[in-house]
């Protein structure tokens, strides 16, 4: 059973930051999402003093059976050489993780080859999940078992010192359950939301599709259970993300979510506990063609419009350095009265 906590923001601690915001000299809301986030984050913090330091990222790694299907163009050994990368410090995410002074975490959440390495964190729930075109990915207790464990990560990061936690994810087949999730979800024709993932030719797309719309036929994942849907055609390295989003709103660490993984998960999180979305940043739009459906699910607008597609929570990470900058003008000295002038006031209505 999930220990849920399903808390709200501080309110009082995001009207402050909007009236610090007001009061910086510049037209309102002329940062736009950045403001936003900015105030949202005061909201999980609970505090309008907001640090974004130290920061972390947490990629959570698995496998997926169906990758037997041939719904990818690579083998589930990539997950393992790019996870152990990961725990070693020499992959994407840890380069640009080097420029965002944002220290990295490596998470097994159950690879089918596992990692030895002192850096990987282990939460394995198995190795791997199983071919759901046939059946169930998972039983429903490893589903929650798995949820918890991201939960439980969360709180382990909040315990470190850390003020912000991105989430990312590494796994060979993980766009065709995230896919098969937000349908299930959604209701959505798989034909028009799947993707080419890492790069499947026409015929790899057309078997990559074909195979969603088995695996919804074949395990009929209730749409008003996230956990259900989870379960049935979801996967270890979701269930992780999903966790750490509840766990980051239970323990006031905001959350930066990276692409259509994270967002799916994300999306299970809010049908389980909606105000979860409270404590969640959408950093970019990944070009798959679902992660635009999973935002809007969500209610989230995305900052970065890049056209990302690497994983590794390479877009979450992305973000920081732009939140740095935001934060820069929010706590500056460059205010109206520093300036000795009246500050901007909203117009609409006026004449």
């Amino acid at each position: 059973m999930l220990n849920l906590s399903c808390k709200g923001a501080d309110r009082q601690a995001m009207d402050e930051a909007c009236r610090r915001w007001d009061a910086v000299a510049k037209p309102l809301h002329s940062l736009g999402l950045l403001e936003d986030a900015v105030v949202k984050i005061a909201g999980v913090q609970g505090t309008a003093d907001v640090s974004l330091a130290p920061r972390c990222a947490v990629i959570f790694c698995a496998d997926h059976g169906v990758v037997a299907r041939g719904v990818s163009q690579s083998g589930q050994e990539v997950t393992s050489l790019v996870a152990r990368s990961i725990a070693e410090g020499t992959a994407n995410v840890n380069l640009m993780a080097g420029v965002a002074h944002a220290d990295v975490f490596a998470v097994d959440m159950g690879m089918a080859i596992p990692v030895d390495h002192p850096g990987m964190i282990a939460k394995s729930q198995g190795r791997g999940t199983a071919d759901f075109s046939l059946g169930p990915a998972m039983t429903r207790a490893q589903a929650e078992s798995a949820v918890q464990a991201g939960m439980d990560m969360a709180a382990r990061m909040k315990e470190k010192g850390y003020r912000l936690m991105a989430v990312g994810e590494m796994g060979i087949g993980n766009t065709t359950a995230a896919t098969a999730c937000l349908c299930a979800l959604t209701g959505r024709d798989p034909g028009e939301w799947t993707g080419r993932g890492a790069g499947l030719s026409d015929a790899g797309l057309a078997r990559k599709t074909a195979v969603i719309r088995q695996a919804l036929a074949v395990n009929r994942p209730d749409a008003a259970g996230p956990l259900d849907v989870l379960a049935k055609v979801g996967g270890f390295d979701i269930a992780g993300m999903m966790g750490a989003c509840l766990g980051g709103m239970a323990c006031g660490l905001p959350v930066i979510l990276d692409g259509l993984i994270s967002s799916v998960a994300a999306l299970l999180a809010f049908r389980l506990c909606p105000q979860v979305c409270e404590a969640l940043l959408a950093s970019h739009e990944s070009r798959e063609p679902a992660a635009s459906l999973a935002l809007k699910e969500l209610g989230l607008p995305a900052i970065i419009k890049g056209g990302l597609a690497l994983g590794e929570g390479t877009g979450a990470v992305a973000l920081m350095p732009l939140l740095d900058m935001a934060l820069a003008v929010y706590g500056g000295v460059h205010t109206f009265d520093q300036l000795g002038m009246a500050a901007y006031t909203p117009q609409e209505g006026t004449k």
